[in-house]
């Protein structure tokens, strides 16, 4: 098993932050978000179209700084479980990515 650690102390309440994982042979586009205080990783992959979310690098959040939104489509997510509240893929989730947050660092496991 191995790890990869991602600096988030710049992170901001309401941004993002583009990743990029290793998983096995493959890299796998990824994304950070802080809301209410807490830290979400998920998937960089609209369950609609299979699309990247943000309209420029690390821009994953709507003009109300709620929900995290589909450049795309539009579709809105719920930051806190990846649940799509409106958009082409309601009742759809995010895939969600298991990780630990240490002080200012993202800790992501993989198994490779």
């Amino acid at each position: 098993m191995s790890e990869q650690r991602f600096d988030i102390s710049e992170l901001e309440e309401g941004q993002g932050l583009r990743l990029s994982l290793q998983q096995g042979d493959s890299d796998v586009a990824a994304f950070a978000v802080r809301f209410d205080g807490k830290v979400q990783v998920y998937e960089n992959r609209c369950p609609h179209l299979g699309v990247e979310l943000d309209w420029a690098p690390g821009e994953f959040i709507d003009d109300e700084l709620q929900k995290i939104i589909c450049s795309t489509h539009g579709a809105l997510f719920e930051p806190s479980s990846g649940f799509c509240v409106a958009g082409p893929c309601a009742g759809q989730v995010l895939n969600a990515i298991e990780f630990v947050v240490q002080d200012t660092t993202l800790i992501i496991k993989s198994d490779d």
